[in-house]
């Protein structure tokens, strides 16, 4: 008897990411002959039973084969297919601790290569073209953490070592832009171009033009890095992991009124705004790990499958960049525009 898919969750994900399918009909008699397909990529199963399956995502490195559906196949018999979009494989062996950040001017992906506290790594960020081409950006800055571009274009640069912000020439040279700012970790511009970095002992700053920092507000100490990112709403949302299980996404407002947005959350990391106001974050939610993405209404849900997130932007072809913590950037086919591209045009 055909196999009949009733509902997948989530609809998209990367290498490893476990997928959960609402089914009937799934013969699991012979495990034998059970398999997941994402396009004609097996997956491997994790668990089955007639009516539900545990599925993790395969791997995918080419971009021009990517599966865009999923079926069950049980004893010859395949299901209709239902829309999957799977993640592709760009590049490996980087370190990012952060969200990557996208570059709307050259169309070009950086991503750090953090390494471990002082240590000093060959390469500090990494460019990656359109074409997924890997090069040496920069060489000069130890524990390189949090990229962001001002509405000029101009690359800035935390340093969790030296406490720092970096501002990167167009010549590849980065001079210090502001200074003494404990670890400092997320790194966002609001709407008028004001520059905001978070210091993992607890402190958010504001910088100004001329690199002066004045503390904005102060939260819960992290215990790896704040991750900063405005909204539509001119609010600055922060997540920053601790101790706890139950940990929340702060909002901020312009006049620095701190309130919870969001709480449950395991290990919130990166995030990042569509123009829509969602707010998309790497995070575990109710035992599952991946990107959730959360209404401006608060109402959540698990929107991209994988296990090691650590980071996201969104590219001006509607692109997800993914980022984990195995040094692993993905590129997911997802549709949607990231506010960010909106925000300085």
């Amino acid at each position: 008897m055909k196999p009949i898919i009733h509902h997948v969750s989530p609809t998209a994900g990367i290498e490893k990411g476990e997928v959960i399918i609402s089914c009937e009909n799934f013969d699991t008699s012979d495990f034998r002959q059970c398999r997941v397909l994402f396009g004609e990529i097996e997956g491997r199963i994790v668990s089955a039973s007639p009516g539900r399956v545990i599925v993790a995502v395969p791997k995918v490195s080419d971009a021009f084969e990517h599966p865009e559906t999923l079926c069950l196949e049980a004893n010859s018999e395949r299901s209709d297919p239902v829309h999957f979009a799977v993640g592709f494989l760009v590049t490996d062996q980087v370190h990012p601790v952060t969200n990557p950040a996208y570059d709307p001017e050259s169309g070009n992906i950086y991503v750090t290569y953090s390494g471990s506290r002082g240590q000093k790594v060959p390469c500090s960020i990494y460019s990656i073209s359109p074409l997924g081409e890997k090069s040496e950006f920069l060489h000069d800055i130890m524990n390189a953490t949090a990229i962001a571009f001002d509405r000029e274009g101009t690359m800035f640069v935390t340093s969790r070592y030296d406490g720092a912000v970096y501002r990167v020439s167009p010549f590849k040279e980065a001079e210090p832009f502001a200074q003494d700012l404990g670890v400092a970790t997320g790194l966002a511009f609001d709407r008028q171009g004001t520059m905001y970095v978070g210091d993992r002992t607890g402190v958010i700053y504001r910088i100004n033009e001329i690199g002066e920092a004045k503390p904005f507000v102060e939260l819960e100490p992290s215990v790896s890095a704040y991750h900063l990112a405005f909204g539509p709403d001119d609010h600055l949302y922060v997540t920053g992991p601790t101790a706890s299980s139950n940990e929340v996404i702060y909002r901020i407002s312009p006049e620095g009124v701190v309130e919870e947005f969001f709480s449950g959350l395991g290990r919130p990391q990166g995030l990042a705004f569509d123009t829509d106001g969602n707010l998309y974050v790497a995070a575990s939610w109710r035992g599952r790990r991946g990107i959730l993405r959360i209404t401006p209404g608060g109402e959540a849900t698990v929107f991209v499958a994988g296990k090691t997130l650590v980071g996201l932007a969104f590219d001006e072809a509607g692109n997800m960049i993914l980022a984990t913590t195995e040094g692993e950037i993905y590129r997911l086919p997802m549709g949607i525009r990231g506010y960010l591209l909106e925000y300085w045009e």
